[in-house]
């Protein structure tokens, strides 16, 4: 049968899922990637890992169909977005450690603009914050840096563009392109005009030769090279699109209110708001969803971003030996009935949406000789779901009515976390049938490039929801989310 491929190259871990014309998963491959954390508050990537990690799964995806006698029609991409790499586009050689989107060594830059009076400005033109978290304020901090100086051809990119360029040939003919949903988070993009803005490009040095020309959406981006992929050999990529506004998609929130909720590395959401470039919305940031190009108009979201979700349940795991799985932190949760007092506050790497503090650190508080293991856990998951409602109040705040959330993501497994969310939210939360949304917007995305599928509204009859979780009395979420709001405050 025919098939696409999806390659979702995330924060945690790269893989490529095949899908089926009835968006099926028929096959998978994943790799785990290497964190760096050179300094406090610094987090890296090694962008040629990425490549290696892409190639490999890839191929091993490929050959299995090649095995079975299916055919790949085409590929997408999605992937973290605002991680920067630098090199140099004439001999592929990289310049620097991918600088990733939870690093914050921006922070005194941000804050400087700001105090020069520059975030007005910015909020309009991009639909941003000045925030470490987006790409522009890395890119200024390689350039500060020097670390572009020994380049013929110096080029900073996102991870899709190198992607992209990397699969279709590199240094040998790549294609180096990238497309609205990650051009958007990079705070170099006018919202308006879906190009770079000469007056943010000049705000932080980068000057537009350096990056990549934006396509649509959903474009003819190039193929696969034989020379990387030889099972894949002239595959198109028709699709790229941004890790979140991919589950967006994958998740089929077609319509204006619909949103979605991930709980990846971190936690996403967000809501389709049209196709009308989105005012200044209180706490939260305008980005662009994705642009059909030839087959559809552009759509906007309004999003909202808690910068560490299952990064929290990992740290659990790796440095703290609360469990050995992360599959286990339900069942360790579930062993008690409350935290007995324990709060936690998961800002590892600063405070993202709504309260925008980037030197905001973690905490756990509330601590007695009675709070264990499993009190730990258990305010870890009610954390999550804690940070997602002070998401979902904002857009309650900015008059964006919400209809119903639709989770996925590794951390909607977990039932409990999606009670504790129906009912801090006050919303239905719809799980989807596959919790591989962002693989799966990437997918139909490029499908709908080659004529796999013919519309979004094919797609939409094709998403199913696996189980929706209702609200619950909230006297008790009520009280512990305040609690929880006062030891954001101490962090």
């Amino acid at each position: 049968m025919d098939i696409i491929l999806a390659l979702d190259a995330g924060t945690s871990g790269v893989r490529t899922v095949a899908f089926d014309q009835t968006t099926r998963i028929v096959d998978s491959s994943f790799r785990e990637l290497t964190q760096y954390f050179p300094n406090p508050g610094e987090v890296e990537h090694d962008a040629a890992e990425i490549t290696e990690l892409a190639v490999s799964t890839l191929r091993e995806v490929a050959t299995n169909a090649q095995k079975k006698g299916h055919q790949v029609v085409a590929v997408g991409i999605t992937n973290q977005r605002e991680t920067t790499v630098a090199f140099d586009q004439e001999n592929g050689q990289l310049l620097h450690r991918a600088i990733v989107w939870q690093d914050r060594r921006g922070t005194a830059m941000c804050e400087a603009l700001a105090r020069d009076g520059h975030g007005p400005l910015v909020r309009a033109t991009t639909g941003l914050v000045l925030d470490p978290y987006f790409s522009a304020t890395k890119m200024k901090w390689l350039l500060d840096h020097d670390v572009l100086d020994t380049a013929t051809s110096p080029r900073l990119a996102t991870i899709d563009s190198w992607l992209l360029w990397s699969l279709s040939g590199g240094a040998n003919g790549g294609v180096f392109a990238t497309e609205a949903s990650n051009a958007s988070r990079t705070l170099l993009m006018d919202l308006g005009t879906l190009d770079w803005s000469p007056a943010m490009t000049t705000l932080f040095g980068v000057t537009s030769d350096l990056l990549a020309p934006i396509k649509p959406s959903s474009s003819h981006f190039g193929a696969i090279s034989g020379d990387v992929v030889p099972e894949l050999a002239g595959a198109p990529i028709t699709g790229i699109l941004g890790d979140q506004q991919a589950a967006l998609f994958g998740q089929a929130c077609f319509s204006p209110g619909v949103i979605k909720a991930t709980y990846g590395t971190g936690a996403f959401i967000l809501a389709n708001v049209g196709t009308s470039v989105p005012g200044v919305v209180d706490g939260l940031v305008s980005t662009v969803a994705w642009n059909l190009g030839d087959f559809g108009s552009v759509t906007y979201a309004v999003e909202g971003s808690a910068f560490v979700a299952g990064a929290a349940v990992q740290w659990l795991r790796d440095e703290m030996g609360f469990i050995s799985n992360s599959n286990e932190l339900e069942a360790l949760a579930r062993s008690v009935d409350d935290s007995a007092g324990a709060l936690f506050v998961p800002a590892f790497t600063g405070l993202g949406s709504p309260f925008w503090r980037s030197d905001a650190r973690g905490a756990i508080t509330g601590l007695s000789r009675g709070v264990g293991r499993a009190h730990i856990a258990r305010a870890l998951v009610e954390a999550l779901a804690f940070q997602v409602r002070a998401m979902t109040e904002a857009f309650a705040t900015n008059g964006i009515a919400l209809r119903e959330l639709r989770a996925d993501g590794g951390a909607a497994a977990m039932d409990l976390l999606l009670e504790l969310q129906a009912t801090n939210s006050r919303l239905p939360v719809l799980r989807s049938a596959s919790l591989e949304a962002t693989s799966r917007g990437a997918a139909t995305i490029a499908g709908l490039g080659v004529g796999f599928w013919n519309s979004l509204d094919e797609l939409g009859g094709l998403w199913q929801c696996e189980r929706t979780f209702q609200p619950g009395d909230p006297l008790f979420a009520d009280g512990g989310y305040a609690a929880w709001s006062r030891a954001v405050e101490r962090a």
